[in-house]
Parts: C-alpha cells; sequence; structure tokens
C-alpha cells in the first residue's frame, strides 16, 4: 500500500484558520492515485484534523495549489 507525504507549501490564512507552510502528515491508501483525488481528499483532511485539530477543507486549502503530494513508498 503506498505511503504519501502531504506538505503545505505556503502561509495562509482563510476562515479563521491559519495554515503555516512546512506542515506535512503521512496517509497511507489502496490506490496508487494522488491522495487529493480520493473520495474528495477526505483521508488528507482526516490526517490534518488528527495531527494538527484544523479542517483544512474549511480553510479552502485541500488541493494542489496549497498543498505537495509525494509518494514516499
Amino acid at each position: 500500500m503506498p505511503r504519501f507525504r502531504i506538505t503545505t507549501k505556503s502561509r495562509t490564512q482563510l476562515n479563521g484558520i491559519r495554515i503555516e507552510p512546512g506542515m506535512s502528515v503521512e496517509v497511507i491508501t489502496r490506490d496508487y492515485s494522488n491522495p487529493l483525488l480520493i473520495n474528495g481528499g477526505q483521508p488528507v483532511v482526516d490526517a490534518f484534523m488528527r495531527i494538527y485539530g484544523i479542517d483544512i477543507r474549511r480553510a479552502g486549502v485541500c488541493s494542489p495549489v496549497y498543498l505537495d503530494v509525494k509518494q514516499i513508498g
């Protein structure tokens, strides 16, 4: 099962949620496709909520514009 590291690219503050550059999470998926494309990015949203307690969907940063996705395993 592939593992992805998702890292924020820049500092952003939207809807009262502050995102700092370099915040990262790891997500393990069943597919080799980008986890931002799986179920509307829900695995990534859940990982950021679990690790940092922030909702990146509410902040409007759940897209490749704000997040760097790399496959690490």
